[in-house]
């Protein structure tokens, strides 16, 4: 059902389909949240099903012994699926629409903070990354650089060369995003609000007026993107911040917010929308004008920049906004509370359609403990928006301001996340072409059973990874069920059966991982592709992928496939096959064995030696690995 502050098992349980801006911090059990989509999976003893009620209207449902769904208008029309929970997900996103492939510094590590205020203070993030030698893909201008927090502005007086400024991140490899609402500041003589008056743009009253509401710049009009017309007015605009070095875009404040006293925190419900020529009022609209706002900004930023691909952050959506957008949790209390309501959170929305999404490091508003970030960091390294940011009255959170010992501890899992970059980036691929989320429940490969169907403190990152994170103060052990099957300790390589509880170390500075047995996982490591094989065991043979392409824009590409089959000599065969017309990008190749004993391979009738494991093979076309 979208974004929801509950449990991953929403059952029993009321929940309204309305997005609000919470307006402040919110703990685990507040509804409605920012992204409410009227979809749902069931799982039962007999089958899973997933529908659909394509109604934008305000509604509640209610989950008990049934299920029971009301709406203050709009049509009856809804979609069932009968199927597996991964048919379900693949048959949604073909009605609704799936991710496109995203540029890929958008899979690397984002930092923000509310009063980053000044250039010269941006430079000293910047600098501070390079000086600690920490990765770094993106960083966030939030309203802060706007000029009196008009949308779409620049504060000149703090931010001097913005161009010049962003050319040398780009040199670096770091992307500059800007935050965007859609309030426009009503003012006579801001060239933005004139020329969305002049073209009709706003939204209006039943008298013909433009409606006006209170957000950060005071008084202001709100484009109506509901009229496609508008859409493309609003697209066009932003070529705006384009010309300062803007990369992406952070769309805020699209539930659509308004600042109340009282009463609903948006826009008045008389209030007139074009609704695709059909005609209607915010009743029906409300739900809709995050999405279509996502939609605006991604179809202007291919028009503009049609040899890019976009990036777009939203607060607000609604079904299908995966077609336009990313998500982030909104602004969740910086407690063991909310770390552990993030993965319940953002698996909600995997279910949803939308695989991207993460939240804010640390939580948004709260000073975190030292060993509270460290967990919550650990967790957001593994999800697909990988972003730390909170208020503007907290004290910093750049990694080097929780010590040094708390440091190393990011550094290193940094580290790992660009170390996993090729997986992330063939997820991120293979979620453009079957609508599979990065990050699924545990009961994503074994539905019927029960044991899964609550489990919110684990999840699978693809078919390769199980990722146990620690949300409870002070633990260093934690237990987990895997699924059925042979998996490895990520960081040990011991050997672990699947479908008995088991115990996991879980120091401070390693967030628990296992590897399913047979598993050929892509990583990087100075520019060379290393293969991470896992001995299959009794599950007989494996296999694995590697998308490759420029990482950005709509180049040529390569499909890299590998498969470990068993040989009756004894022993696995890996063979390695190639499609597509992208040249090998990697300077060379390691090969990394775990769970095998060989000491040696043959590598084209040649025998290489291993050394721990590992050996630099090249590409090659097959290898035999001894059992």
């Amino acid at each position: 059902m979208g974004e929801r502050a509950a449990n991953l098992n929403l059952r029993p349980g009321s929940y309204r389909f309305w997005n609000v801006d919470v307006g402040g911090t919110y703990a685990p059990g507040a509804d409605p949240l920012y992204v409410c989509m009227p979809v749902y999976l069931c799982l039962q003893e007999g089958g899973s099903y997933l529908i659909f009620y394509d109604n934008s209207h305000d509604g509640k449902i209610t989950l008990g012994a049934n299920a029971e769904l009301r709406f203050e208008g709009g049509p009856l029309r809804y979609y069932l699926v009968v199927a597996p929970p991964p048919v379900l997900v693949e048959r949604f996103t073909l009605l609704t629409g799936r991710a496109p492939l995203p540029p890929r510094w958008a899979l690397g590590y984002q930092q923000s903070q509310w009063g980053y205020r000044t250039e010269a203070e941006m430079r000293r993030i910047f600098a501070g990354f390079q000086h600690y030698n920490l990765p770094l893909s993106v960083l966030y201008l939030d309203i802060d650089h706007l000029d009196g927090y008009r949308t779409l502005t620049v504060n000149q007086q703090r931010y001097p060369n913005l161009p010049g400024f962003a050319q040398e991140l780009e040199e670096a490899g770091v992307h500059l995003v800007a935050s965007t609402n859609p309030g426009v500041k009503r003012e006579v003589n801001f060239d933005l609000y004139q020329d969305g008056y002049t073209q009709d743009a706003f939204c209006k009253d039943p008298q013909g007026r433009p409606v006006a509401g209170v957000v950060w710049p005071g008084w202001a009009a709100f484009p109506d993107f509901t009229d496609p017309r508008v859409r493309n007015w609003w697209g066009a605009q932003y070529s705006r911040h384009l010309k300062y070095g803007m990369a992406g875009f952070w769309h805020d404040m699209n539930e659509p917010a308004s600042f109340a006293g009282w009463g609903e925190a948006t826009l008045p419900l008389s209030t007139q929308h074009e609704m695709e020529g059909a005609g209607g009022d915010h009743r029906a609209a409300h739900n809709l004008y995050g999405l279509l706002m996502n939609r605006a900004g991604y179809e202007g930023l291919c028009m503009l920049q049609p040899h890019k691909r976009p990036f777009i952050l939203s607060r607000a959506g609604w079904v299908g906004m995966q077609r336009y957008s990313w998500a982030w949790t909104g602004d969740v209390e910086s407690t063991w509370g909310g770390l552990r309501q993030t993965i319940a959170s953002v698996l909600g929305l995997s279910l949803s359609g939308q695989p991207y999404a993460g939240p804010d490091i640390g939580g948004f508003s709260g000073q975190p403990s030292p060993e509270l970030f460290v967990r919550w960091f650990q967790l957001g390294s593994f999800l697909p928006f990988f972003r730390t940011h909170c208020a503007l009255y907290l004290p910093r959170r750049e990694p080097w301001e929780f010590g040094e010992q708390v440091l190393e501890m990011l550094r290193e899992q940094l580290q790992l996340r660009y170390r996993l970059l090729p997986y992330w980036y063939t997820l991120a691929w293979m979620a453009s072409r079957n609508g599979h989320p990065l990050a699924r429940p545990l009961f994503w490969v074994e539905p019927e059973d029960q044991a899964f169907w609550e489990v919110e403190d684990a999840f699978l990152l693809g078919e390769v990874l199980l990722i146990a994170p620690v949300v409870e103060e002070g633990a260093r052990r934690r237990s987990i069920y895997p699924p059925k099957g042979d998996w490895y300790d990520f960081w040990s390589d011991k050997f672990i059966e699947g479908g008995t509880q088991i115990e996991l170390d879980a120091p401070l500075n390693r967030i628990p991982i296992l590897v399913r047995a047979g598993s050929i996982l892509p990583t990087v490591e100075n520019e060379r592709l290393v293969l991470h094989v896992y001995h299959p065991s009794k599950s007989g043979g494996g296999d694995g992928l590697l998308f490759s392409d420029q990482g950005d824009g709509y180049s040529p590409h390569r499909l890299d496939k590998f498969k470990l089959s068993p040989i009756s000599a004894g022993g696995f065969q890996l063979t390695w096959t190639s499609e597509g017309e992208l040249a090998w990008p990697y300077a060379g190749v390691t090969l990394h064995l775990h769970g095998f004993t060989a000491e040696e391979i043959l590598l084209e009738r040649r025998k290489v030696s291993l050394h721990q494991g590992r050996v630099e093979t090249g590409q090659f076309a097959r290898l035999r690995i001894p059992g």
